[in-house]
Parts: C-alpha cells; structure tokens; sequence
C-alpha cells in the first residue's frame, strides 16, 4: 500500500501542495486527476525522492519511504527520462541492471517488455529516432523492467495511439491483478473513467474529491431524461426543486434538489399528465462532467 499523508510543498510563495493525502491500496489502479498546475506532477515526484516535502510522509506498506524502498517504485514521468542517443535495447537493460537486475534477468525482461509493447523490432534503433508514441512504450518500458511493486505514473498515455493505448490499459491492468498499487495521472478523463478502481480530483495543491465513479456520481446531483412529446415548455419548472439543465437527443435533462424516489415519482406523474412518456431514465454523468463541476464548486467556494 502506497500513503501519501499530508503532504506540503511551497516554491517560493507557490503553494504546490497543502495537505495533499491519499492511498493507493494493493491491486488497486489509482487515477489521479487535475488540471496543469494543480500538485499532480509535484506529489509524485515527492513520492520518488526527486523533490523533498516541506511537511507530511510518504509511506509504503507502513513504513517512511527510504532510498531503499523507493528502487521498488517504477516511475515513468512525464517528460522524457531517456537517454536520447543510447539503443532501446540497451538502455532497458542498463537501467534494469542500476536497480539490481543480473545482466541475464536484465536482457530478459527488456526483451519480454518491449515484446509485450510492441517495440521488439526497435531495440537496436536509438531512442532520438523513435516517434513519440514509441518513446512512451520505451518510457514505460522503463519504469516495469526492473519488475517494480509499485508504479507512479505522469501522463502515461500521452501520445499514444487507440492501439497502443489498449495495450498500455492492458499491461497497468495485469500489474494490478499481480497485487501492484498502480497509480497514474491523466488529462484523458475517458481513459480514468474506464480503467480505474478509484479516483482522485486535485485542485490547487489539495484532494477534492475522490471515491469510485460512481461513489463519484451519488455524491451529484441526479438528473434525470425525460421525453414527453407533448409537454407544453416549462412543464419541468414547475415542479419544486426541478430545473431543466438543457435538451437531451429525445427530450429535456432534469437536475433534482432532492434525488429522493419520492421526487422522481412526482416528476414521472408530472410528465404523464402532459401525455405519452417515451423515456424516463436517470442520466449517469460522465466523469469529465463530474470532474468540471466538482472543481466549478470549490472555485466558487474559494472566490465565496
């Protein structure tokens, strides 16, 4: 299990980070999302030992993070950590080797990983020569060739594509089931939504939200779809605690004050007496849309 446990940052008068707190338990793959400039980048390089902490702790299975537990972190960042002119091949085995690797397990695992990513016919080549969706099967080639417990990664999915991107989701996935707490930050709100167990939302230095999608979902208001042809406009308004949000393809998208049955009843009442009711659902918001308006409400919450 990965904690990070209220963990500070300042740069100068910048606060990076303030009380930044969350785990990452066995198994579990981990998205952790926010926008440029809200701490993502920052808590994981203070999770790898690259930036120190002004306060807090990072622990693995218990213990503070030593320079001896964090060789059993995988890191793949966000810029590029390679060494540009040095050979695919020889570079996986080189950096497999710096974490303790033999020279024989070090050339089997770069050849196992860059057959599994798809890059087996690249590791002669050097890496200044690859695309840039090939850099990042190197990148995390990198980070899984020393077979890590625990993998932190920046913007994996970065440049690839549709492709590579399953493959990508494939391997995270299969790190997991081995009992590996993986975690990983994205601006690719589809990838989050459809590959992890629990999210994170950051903002500003600080944890605003987090729980599954759909412990994500509950804690929003419900909204409802509702096509009712023959409702004359503003039937929907009149209801206590009932706004129409905006039009769905087959009618108009409800936001309730109160998601209770009772509420859901009347407006379903409410819509027969208009006439013919030809769907009636609750709409399951997208992760994107829950991420915009969990950060809209702490931003008027700050400006308030």
């Amino acid at each position: 299990m990965l904690e990070i446990d209220g963990i500070s940052k300042r740069f100068g008068s910048t606060v990076a980070l303030d009380g930044m707190t969350f785990t990452v338990r066995p198994g579990e793959l981990y998205g952790f999302v926010g926008a440029n400039g809200a701490g993502k980048t920052t808590t994981m390089r203070i999770a790898l030992g690259v930036l120190a902490a002004d306060a807090g702790e990072v622990r693995l299975e218990g213990r503070a993070l030593d320079a001896a537990s964090r060789r059993r972190i995988g890191y793949m960042p966000e810029e590029r950590g390679l060494y540009p002119r040095m050979a695919v091949g020889t570079q996986l085995r080189y950096l497999a080797e710096l974490r303790g690797r033999s020279a024989a397990d070090a050339r089997e695992a770069a050849d196992r990983w860059t057959e599994r990513l798809g890059i087996a016919d690249r590791r002669g080549d050097e890496v200044q020569r690859l695309s840039l969706g090939n850099q990042q099967r190197v990148q995390l080639a990198a980070a899984l060739v020393a077979e890590p417990e625990v993998l932190v990664l920046d913007e994996p999915f970065s440049g690839l594509d549709p492709m590579a991107v399953d493959v990508m989701g494939e391997v995270l996935r299969e790190r997991c089931d081995a009992g590996a707490p993986v975690v990983f930050s994205s601006h690719q709100l589809e990838l989050v939504e459809r590959l992890c167990d629990r999210v994170g939302i950051v903002r500003a230095g600080r944890l605003v939200a987090e729980g599954t999608v759909d412990d994500l979902r509950s804690a929003s208001a419900t909204e409802l779809v509702v096509a009712a042809p023959h409702a004359p406009e503003g039937w929907a308004e009149v209801l206590p605690g009932v706004a129409a949000t905006r039009s769905a393809e087959s009618g108009l998208v409800l936001t309730l004050a109160d998601g209770s049955e009772e509420t859901i009843t009347a407006v379903l009442d409410a819509a027969r007496r208009t006439g013919p009711v030809h769907e009636f659902r609750r709409r399951r918001p997208a992760l994107a849309e829950i991420y915009r308006d969990t950060v809209a409400d702490r931003s008027a919450g700050v400006a308030a």
